[in-house]
């Protein structure tokens, strides 16, 4: 006949349950943790997403108004390109709606001609003439041409503008 053990060491068998859901807890608060971290991950990595994305339509504007840029340059720099000045030195000033412009035509109050490239826009003013402009030739006028080219990727805009002889650009700027 078997017998069982007349001793049984009941405050072992206890310490043995206890420490048993000890580990359950610590497991639980490991897994918790763990979670924590990956949810602040997820989320980081989305944000540096979103933000890769704006990058992106940025630089895509700034080349596009770049572009825009270069083709009324080359527009002026060509033989026989004749502008009429501007009509009035409200006239002569940066165009406004360049920070708000959506379509090619004549719009807004600075009267500007804007044309329609690739991604963007440009318009060019006939803004006066110069005996010196910088790093110029002395004793020869100059007849000075501001060109504004506009640049639009996604709700990235990017407005660009210089000044230019019919020979080459003396000043260059990023209006925002």
């Amino acid at each position: 006949m078997l017998s069982l053990p007349s001793v049984i060491d009941w405050g072992k068998c206890m310490k043995m349950n206890a420490q048993r859901g000890a580990v359950l807890i610590v497991s639980l608060v490991f897994l918790l943790l763990l979670t924590l971290l990956a949810t602040s991950s997820m989320q980081n990595a989305t944000l540096q997403e979103k933000v890769a994305g704006t990058l992106k339509l940025r630089d895509a504007s700034f080349q596009s108004a770049e572009t825009a840029l270069r083709i009324a340059e080359a527009r002026i720099v060509a033989t026989g390109f004749s502008l009429p000045a501007c009509s009035s030195p409200a006239k002569c000033v940066p165009p406004p709606e360049a920070l708000t412009l959506s379509n090619s035509g004549t719009s807004g109050p600075s009267g500007v001609n804007w044309v329609a490239t690739r991604g963007g826009f440009y318009g060019i003013q006939h803004v006066g003439q110069t005996d010196q402009p910088a790093g110029g030739a002395d004793g020869q006028l100059w007849t000075l041409y501001r060109v504004t080219a506009i640049g639009i990727q996604g709700d990235s805009r990017t407005v660009l503008e210089s000044i230019h002889t019919q020979e080459r650009r003396v000043m260059w700027r990023q209006r925002q």
